[in-house]
């Protein structure tokens, strides 16, 4: 098994909104935010090859909405998907395997394009299962008001109307030293894709714990749903992760690809930051 990271570019959330209850004055000091109280935070997906299978794991926010949507989140810096695929000498054709931790636009976005005469939607990945579960496809499909804006309908029906969906409720997605944990405070049955890898377990931490930043307790997603929900399941998997020697793996976070725990009086915390190709 080999393991990239996938850089999809950048874009810009909230900083209140990305710290919840947190003090600006405190939190700026993670991610400096600009003039708008905007910051920066990465779209960063997992490729792994194992045997005959190429997995990816999210695919960013795509570039197929309009340029009004796209304008709330200032897209920004040179990495695409598909280039970055291209430096691993990959197409999109080559993909196995869409696995999607959960379907928010900036996670999944990436997985359905316009096709050549702007008709209509194909599929990014045309010979690729994706993967997700029926709760959360469910909720994806009639979803609540807080999150409607989330989940849109041009990321989500295309791929069960082009036949590519495939729940792993019913199935397993049949990779060595591949699994996931789920999660329901971010957003209902999110997964968290756990890789035993070079002798070490990896966790990618999705929405769980989108940067490094947000390794203490209370720093919780004005965006998650059920929050303090999302406290006790920090809480549970730092520990978890912290006792087993995990390695996290975190998509938003601007700078910090992985890495390991060492617990502190003020709780457990980043011990050593790294590359993923410095494993």
């Amino acid at each position: 098994m080999k393991i990239h990271t996938i850089d999809t570019g950048f874009f810009k959330l909230d900083g209140g909104a990305m710290f919840g209850v947190v003090p600006k004055s405190m939190w700026q000091k993670l991610n400096p935010p600009d003039d708008n109280n905007m910051c920066t935070w990465a779209m960063r997906c997992l490729l792994i090859e194992s045997g005959n299978r190429l997995i990816l794991v999210d695919n960013g926010i795509g570039n197929k909405q309009d340029d009004k949507f796209l304008s709330h989140y200032y897209l920004h810096g040179d990495a695409t998907l598909v280039k970055s695929l291209n430096q691993l000498g990959y197409s999109p054709n080559d993909v196995t395997d869409m696995f999607l931790t959960h379907l928010h636009f900036d996670h999944c976005g990436g997985g359905v394009v316009w096709n050549m005469d702007k008709t209509g939607f194909e599929m990014m990945f045309p010979n690729a299962t994706y993967w997700t579960n029926k709760n959360h496809w469910q909720w994806a499909t009639q979803p609540n008001a807080r999150e409607k804006a989330s989940f849109l309908k041009d990321n989500l029906m295309p791929m069960q109307e082009s036949g590519h969906l495939s729940f792993l409720d019913d199935k397993n997605i049949g990779v060595d030293g591949f699994s996931n944990l789920t999660m329901n405070g971010h957003t209902d049955a999110m997964m968290l894709p756990k890789i035993r890898y070079k002798e070490h377990t990896l966790v990618y931490c999705a929405d769980l714990l989108p940067s490094v930043a947000h390794l203490p307790i209370p720093y919780v997603m004005g965006y998650d749903t059920r929050p303090l929900l999302t406290l006790e399941e920090k809480t549970k998997f730092l520990e978890e992760a912290f006792n087993n020697n995990y390695i996290l793996l975190f998509e938003h976070d601007p700078l910090v690809e992985c890495c390991t725990l060492t617990k502190t009086d003020k709780g457990i915390r980043a011990e050593k930051t790294f590359k993923l190709s410095e494993l």
